[in-house]
């Protein structure tokens, strides 16, 4: 672990102070963080990006309250978090007052339904087994948070023999891979499949990025996510002709070849063809949950492989090579170039549309991408938020997922917590962030100039939770009542004040520029933030920008 995450909280003061003195504040160095939903979502981004979890304290009932909003973000994303919570269980050592207020019986069982695993140990022996068992069950796919309870008679007792303690061996098990005959038959499938259609999820590193590639080149079929936004086949497939639909490690397939109406009577469509095969590849089925519904509608594929990806791709490349015939290539090259072809015409539409309301103030959201774009091209960059058809995102550090369970406050400490993974590599990291989303955790923007954690936020200040203005216009056009600005703004409206976000950066000790309004002044105005950037700083760019 080389950070722990935390805001301090005296049902862990014993290893917080073990942490500064007897550590010396050296792996593990201890982040100081505003908020506990701060610390979790911290540890979110960068285990998105370094590939390994970092460490978070969380004090007690209330801590962990406050975290439960990140932690189930992490669930859903299934991102590896380990936290540590500290708990007063012994009723007769407790101090009068609050720590009363601050212990519980079970301290986990407010985020039992949405941690893979938890454990109370009651002894040093016991903590060391559980903390090297909780490692190895977040970090075996499909990764999730795990919870230990830190008792605070058991941090701060003196060891009787410290000879007898040991901590156990680690082994990550190797991830689980497809069955070889269920493999084989998807190989066939997909070889001659005449208009295979693939879906892909993030891969968790660059080796399943290339994998990715690899499988693409291999059948010169459509991928959509994955691969390298510029790779020909980085595109989404014609579904409505598709014979064979392949969804790897997809949150959702059953939505993904199905369009949702959602008028008075919501309507369900297929996007597919009714004889066209389905087919999954993923670890979601080897862990579901009960209470909490974030594993989406029950898809009905032809098959399922239960499975890690990255492991069982090599597996399905080399079945598929073997299967592809001297004259099945030449067809399948012929596809691939069409292909290409297609990706060409795309990149040539979204550069047409991005000119539309090029002009225009507010600021159009098409244009901030492209002048953010222009300006970090040539530079080795990492974003969170940033994209869309101009950028050539080209290494899988390049982005990380957003909130896995889509609750708001994640945005700003995930980007700080994955600058943070980005530091040591010197690259410029660059956040797009939401304006409501900004204020529900500000507390972030301290924590990345407290901890010198050089980044670029560029806020898309819209002045309004856009999303729920849109379904209030939806229910009042649906009941005809009539969607006027102000009844759509009732409640949704971010104005009357507007916040000064670059003001409220500066208070914090970041380079604040901004409200920007007109887009002329974008450029320069995002090139001075860059050049604090590089200098190691924290800026801000606060941009006002069209609802979408």
């Amino acid at each position: 672990m080389d950070y722990i995450c935390a805001n301090p909280g005296s049902s862990f003061r014993g290893l917080h102070e073990s942490v500064v003195n007897y550590g010396g504040n050296t792996k593990p160095q201890f982040i100081t963080c505003m908020h506990e939903e701060i610390s979790v979502a911290m540890a979110d981004g960068y285990a998105q990006v370094e590939g390994k979890p970092l460490m978070v304290f969380a004090h007690g009932t209330v801590g962990l309250q406050h975290a439960s909003m990140a932690v189930y973000n992490s669930f859903c994303g299934r991102i590896p978090v380990f936290i540590i919570l500290g708990n007063s269980l012994d009723a007769t050592t407790r101090r009068p007052g609050v720590e009363w207020k601050h212990s519980v019986q079970d301290a986990a069982a407010m985020v039992r339904d949405y941690v893979k695993w938890d454990d109370n140990p009651v002894s040093l022996p016991h903590f060391a087994e559980s903390a090297i068992r909780a490692y190895k069950i977040m970090m075996t796919p499909p990764m999730a948070p795990v919870l230990l309870v830190a008792d605070s008679d058991l941090q701060e007792s003196a060891i009787e023999n410290e000879a007898a303690l040991r901590i156990p061996k680690l082994t990550i098990p190797s991830p689980p891979q497809g069955q070889s005959g269920a493999v084989g038959e998807v190989a066939q499938i997909l070889v001659g499949a005449e208009n295979p259609v693939l879906f892909a999820g993030r891969p968790r590193s660059q080796a399943g990025m290339d994998l990715l590639v690899q499988l693409a080149e291999t059948l010169q079929a459509p991928i959509r996510g994955g691969l390298p936004s510029r790779h020909p086949l980085s595109q989404r497939g014609a579904l409505g002709n598709a014979d064979v639909v392949l969804g790897l490690e997809v949150d959702d397939l059953w939505g993904t070849v199905h369009t949702v109406r959602d008028q008075l009577h919501r309507t369900f469509t297929s996007l597919t063809k009714p004889n066209s095969k389905l087919i999954s590849i993923g670890t979601r089925d080897l862990y579901t949950k009960a209470n909490y519904q974030d594993f989406q509608r029950y898809p009905e594929v032809d098959i399922a492989i239960a499975a890690d990806v990255e492991a069982t791709l090599p597996s399905l490349i080399e079945a598929c090579k073997r299967l592809i015939t001297a004259d099945r290539k030449r067809t399948l090259e012929a596809r691939g170039k069409q292909l290409a072809e297609n990706k060409t015409r795309a990149l040539q539409r979204a550069r047409v549309e991005a000119t539309y309301a090029w002009d225009a103030s507010p600021v159009s959201t098409a244009r901030l991408q492209a002048e953010v774009w222009e300006v970090i091209k040539n530079k080795d960059w990492a974003s969170a938020g940033g994209g869309g058809p101009l950028w050539n995102i080209d290494k899988h550090y390049r982005t990380i997922e957003g909130a896995g369970g889509a609750g708001l406050g994640h945005g700003p400490p995930s980007g700080v917590g994955a600058a943070l993974a980005h530091r040591k590599y010197g690259r410029l990291f660059v956040k797009f962030q939401n304006d409501g989303d900004m204020m529900y955790t500000p507390g972030a923007l301290w924590t990345a100039t407290h901890h010198r954690i050089p980044m670029l936020f560029v806020m898309r200040n819209n002045r309004a939770y856009h999303q729920e203005l849109m379904h209030l216009q939806r229910m009042a056009n649906r009941y005809q009542r009539g969607a006027t600005y102000e009844n759509t703004h009732t409640g949704t409206g971010i104005e009357d004040p507007n916040i000064d976000f670059a003001m409220l950066a500066r208070s914090m000790g970041l380079y604040g520029e901004g409200p920007i309004s007109d887009p002329k002044d974008l450029g320069p105005a995002l090139r001075r933030a860059v050049e604090r950037v590089e200098r190691g700083e924290v800026a801000l760019l606060d941009v006002v920008t069209q609802p979408r």
